[in-house]
């Protein structure tokens, strides 16, 4: 699969795309021909991030400052991505959240309802509401690609994850099936991705002791990274998955297989 070609012509969105896994898969369209819209909660940090980019590159990103759980949010980011770019193509779900309580799991029993909510709404209900704003212009089109980025949190027991998350989690890939059935006569496919351990500020956050117990039980013998998933994202978005769909793509480097 060439990066130079594969995308050229084509719109993707990517939520929580200003640093870490989401950065990564906006690089990889990018780095593609795509042009691409980066939404996250800060345009500053957007930019900041866009400028990293090679010069040939900065015109084909948009920065999106956005709240996912915002129903006027996301209206106004896809206004935005069909302003500039004509339409969206491919849809990236990424943004989530995994609050701690000093540094570790949030436990249900120490958790407060509004700390679930928030995780509900972020996770899963801006995937829901991305994934309704985003659909009329891959209808329009025939042709569309959507991609919830999950987590092994969402497949199996957890013991970095808060209930919240994981639950969040396994909801995003249940939305994925359930939307696969609806759309894929339109040739719209969904799938969802769901990583392991990767090398994120969010991981980062768990401590060191931790991450280090957790690779020592991955079987390649290390955290993934944000190339790992842009990987496998590309995969997903391109025409050689397009008999693809409703499925969940395990990247994990062996720690959890099914």
């Amino acid at each position: 699969m060439s990066q130079a070609t594969t995308f050229a012509g084509k719109v993707a969105l990517v939520t929580g795309a200003a640093r870490g896994i989401g950065f990564a898969i906006a690089t990889r369209f990018i780095n593609a021909g795509a042009d691409v819209v980066l939404a996250d909660l800060s345009e500053s940090d957007l930019n900041a991030s866009i400028s990293t980019l090679s010069s040939d590159y900065t015109g084909r990103a948009l920065a999106v400052g956005a709240n996912v759980s915002k129903d006027a949010d996301i209206t106004r980011m896809v206004e935005a991505a069909s302003a500039r770019f004509g339409r969206v193509d491919i849809l990236v779900n990424n943004a989530g959240i995994s609050p701690k309580h000093g540094g570790r799991k949030a436990r249900v029993e120490d958790m407060l309802a509004a700390e679930w909510r928030q995780v509900l709404e972020v996770n899963l209900t801006g995937a829901f509401l991305c994934c309704r704003a985003c659909l009329p212009h891959m209808r329009a089109a025939k042709w569309g690609r959507i991609i919830n980025i999950a987590s092994v949190a969402g497949r199996t027991k957890t013991e970095i994850a808060g209930a919240h998350y994981a639950a969040s989690k396994a909801g995003m890939m249940a939305l994925a099936r359930t939307l696969a059935v609806e759309v894929g006569s339109a040739n719209i496919t969904v799938n969802s991705i769901a990583p392991g351990r990767i090398e994120t500020p969010m991981a980062t956050a768990a401590g060191a002791e931790l991450n280090q117990a957790y690779v020592a039980r991955i079987p390649v013998g290390r955290l993934g990274t944000g190339e790992d998933i842009a990987a496998a994202v590309a995969y997903l978005a391109s025409e050689d998955a397009a008999f693809l769909t409703g499925v969940t793509l395990d990247v994990n480097g062996g720690s959890f297989m099914i």
